[in-house]
């Protein structure tokens, strides 16, 4: 091998043209088969790096239905793989390493190649130039190593990126399991290779990864304004994202809504008395539609049981006398307090697998009644069947795009949902009420004559139907909705 002479005696010589030459005579010293060695090497390493990065995707990209494919086949590639599943974090820590040693060495390779091809002749020429037209003031040494430098970068990262990272992890997400088969033999050598490296990043990383989740433990978590924020940043910026919207800060708040808030308050119960004669009983489940109704003595306060529709099925053509009272279900019943939240509700109702809860208030009266399909309406919305699809929900009628009549007992949560809002917004001025006519009470302090109005949040409230004693009837309008009404009249 040619011996490379030192340039150092001459390297501040005030000569360019000495300098150049002395440039040249160092590029000479290279043989050819020393260039394409490093070339080809160069090349290798490429592959090697596309290789090392492609198993990366596709190993972590296999799905359970390509695990057990592979549990079923023989071949040793196959029993590799699934040796290599069994320990994730030692594949890739292994997998890192030898990507990052393969990278250290195609720098070190181009950065050869650069300066003994490019760098010591053409560099110089170009550094020489630059300093007489542009007066910079620096050696041609500076320069052509600046240049250098940045071409390596460049060119390096270039290399790296597209066929390295880019084309052989698209390549491998297409075809992972054939590139598993493939690297499966060679990152099994390198895992006893690098066994002291990886064990070594894999001990470190459990411990950054307890020390961060200790302390994230401590600190609280973000606020549900904070997360309503995130989420209408990110799904408002798609077109007719309302209802996905609506949908996701549902879920937030899931667990913070309470059975009263959702519950069918007593006045709407449909319930059966236990002494009602079998042909009422089929009357009254017929024109109510419920699968389920809850079986009373005497009142309300005292349901002893739940009759279910589908039980009556065998004996449609029963006698008046039939003792119906046989088919109701006393084990299937679930009394739970108002201030339960839905989120246990639901935990409850799946692991006694019953469908219907009565709500008691805190003196064990009834309060009300509560179904999984209101549990499941705080999340996804309106539930309909091929029963009431084309039905009108009964608790209010659109008057306009502006202006819709609802009743007093209307819950707020359907409220919310007709106009298309946070629920929140009941929050502050709600107080104990949970009804729209409970709302108004709220605000006023006493029960208000037909005709009051109130503005409130954008809207008017109007009474127009009640008496004395409650409130039966509410128009809400919108205020814009009021001043185009009225601009309307006018023209």
């Amino acid at each position: 091998m040619p011996r490379v002479r030192s340039l150092y005696p001459i390297k501040d010589s005030k000569s360019p043209i000495l300098y150049g030459y002395s440039m040249v005579l160092l590029a000479a010293t290279i043989s050819p088969l020393q260039l394409g060695s490093a070339i080809i090497i160069l090349v290798l390493l490429l592959l090697s790096s596309a290789l090392i990065s492609g198993s990366e995707v596709a190993f972590f990209s296999l799905t359970h239905n390509d695990f057990s494919r592979l549990s079923e086949d023989s071949s040793p590639a196959a029993q590799r793989i699934l040796k290599l599943k069994e320990k994730p974090r030692t594949l890739l820590a292994t997998i890192l390493i030898s990507n990052n040693f393969i990278n250290i060495a195609i720098v070190i390779v181009s950065d050869f190649i650069l300066r003994h091809t490019l760098a010591e002749s053409v560099l110089t020429k170009w550094s020489m130039r630059l300093i007489d037209w542009l007066a910079l003031p620096m050696s041609v040494t500076q320069l052509a190593n600046a240049l250098n430098f940045g071409i390596t970068v460049i060119g390096v990262t270039f290399l790296l990126v597209l066929f390295g990272e880019v084309a052989p992890k698209i390549y491998a997400r297409i075809n992972n399991l054939q590139m598993a088969r493939m690297m499966s033999g060679p990152l099994s050598l390198l895992i006893r290779v690098f066994a002291p490296l990886s064990a070594l990043l894999v001990h470190g990383s459990h411990i950054i990864e307890h020390r961060l989740t200790q302390k994230h433990s401590g600190t609280p978590m973000a606020s549900r304004e904070e997360i309503d924020q995130a989420i209408d940043l990110t799904v408002s910026r798609e077109q007719n994202a309302h209802q996905e919207i609506q949908m996701l800060k549902r879920i937030v708040k899931f667990s913070e809504v309470s059975v009263r808030q959702i519950m069918r308050p007593r006045p709407d119960i449909v319930a059966l008395e236990l002494h009602t004669p079998f042909k009422d009983v089929l009357k009254i489940v017929k024109d109510s539609g419920y699968s389920r109704l809850p079986v009373y003595e005497e009142n309300l306060d005292h349901i002893v049981g739940i009759l279910y529709a589908k039980d009556l099925i065998g004996h449609l053509k029963a006698p008046p006398h039939f003792r119906w009272q046989r088919l109701v279900r006393k084990q299937n019943l679930l009394f739970v307090p108002e201030t339960k939240k839905i989120n246990e509700l639901l935990k409850e109702f799946q692991k006694r697998r019953i469908h219907l809860a009565i709500v008691v208030d805190e003196y064990g009266g009834t309060a009300g009644l509560v179904t999984l399909e209101d549990v499941m309406e705080e999340v996804i919305g309106e539930i309909r069947d091929e029963f009431d699809e084309e039905e009108e929900e009964s608790f209010y009628e659109k008057i306009d795009e502006h202006t819709w009549e609802f009743e007093g007992r209307a819950m707020l949560h359907d409220v919310a949902r007709v106009l298309q809002v946070d629920p929140d917004i009941f929050e502050k001025d709600r107080g104990e009420a949970d009804s729209l006519a409970g709302l108004v009470l709220e605000l006023l302090g006493y029960i208000p004559p037909v005709g009051k109005e109130l503005r409130w949040k954008g809207y008017l409230l109007k009474i127009i139907a009640g008496d004395k004693r409650q409130i039966r009837k509410i128009r809400i309008t919108t205020l814009a909705g009021q001043v185009a009404h009225k601009e309307q009249k006018k023209t």
